[in-house]
């Protein structure tokens, strides 16, 4: 039997992606956050499971680069984002992490990206920024779908990478929190089950759902 703790060394991977009014962590406000949590079933085959976002209100004093909104559209001020302040959206992000980790007997999650470095950098700072205690991520581990899908199919860019796995990719879509983090999610799990099918994984990971 397979089980996704011994799949990935005890982490739980957890596809992140965060849409933000600059590119600079410390100064510039996180305005989007989803979190798509990875499934395993007990053949080994990784689905993406439940999908959680938040609109998210600037902290008080952040910097809003209008080219950054310009890119991914989003207009902070807008009355129909129902947006709400980072404590409250990450730690209702964070809600049904912690139960999918309780469910799979994993110690900690580890953030999955397209660049995670700039997710990571984000979402440490917010962490930082509020005070949260105990998130469940990893501080500084992440896995990267740019490299996975490099490797797989010779594509770095989200956009290219996505079709050239023969998935769905919409335009018009992109660039929101929730759609890049659906794809990215769809992108990740299409590598590791290519890999399991054409290479499969070590008998430890394979037989041992005590290690």
């Amino acid at each position: 039997m397979y089980t996704i703790r011994n799949r990935f060394r005890g982490y739980l991977p957890v596809v992140v992606d965060i849409e933000t009014g600059g590119f600079n962590a410390r100064t510039d406000a996180v305005l989007e956050m989803a979190a798509c949590v990875i499934e395993m079933d007990e053949q080994g085959w990784v689905s993406p499971g439940e999908l959680i976002a938040r609109h998210i209100e600037p902290f008080p004093g952040s910097h809003l680069d209008p080219k950054a909104l310009e890119f991914n559209g989003i207009k902070p001020d807008h009355p129909l984002r129902m947006a709400v302040p980072e404590a409250q959206a990450y730690r209702e992000i964070c809600q049904p992490i912690r139960a999918a980790m309780k469910a799979s007997g994993c110690r900690r999650a580890i953030l999955v990206g397209h660049n995670p470095a700039f997710d990571l950098g984000f979402l440490n700072a917010l962490i930082q920024r509020t005070g949260f205690k105990r998130s469940p991520f990893h501080p500084f581990s992440s896995f990267d779908t740019a490299t996975m899908a490099g490797l797989a199919y010779g594509q770095t860019v989200l956009a290219r990478a996505v079709q050239a796995a023969e998935l769905d990719w919409n335009q018009d879509d992109a660039h929101s929190a929730r759609y890049d983090t659906e794809r990215t999610a769809a992108l990740f799990c299409q590598i590791v089950n290519f890999w399991h099918e054409v290479a499969g994984v070590p008998e430890s990971v394979r037989y041992n759902s005590e290690g």
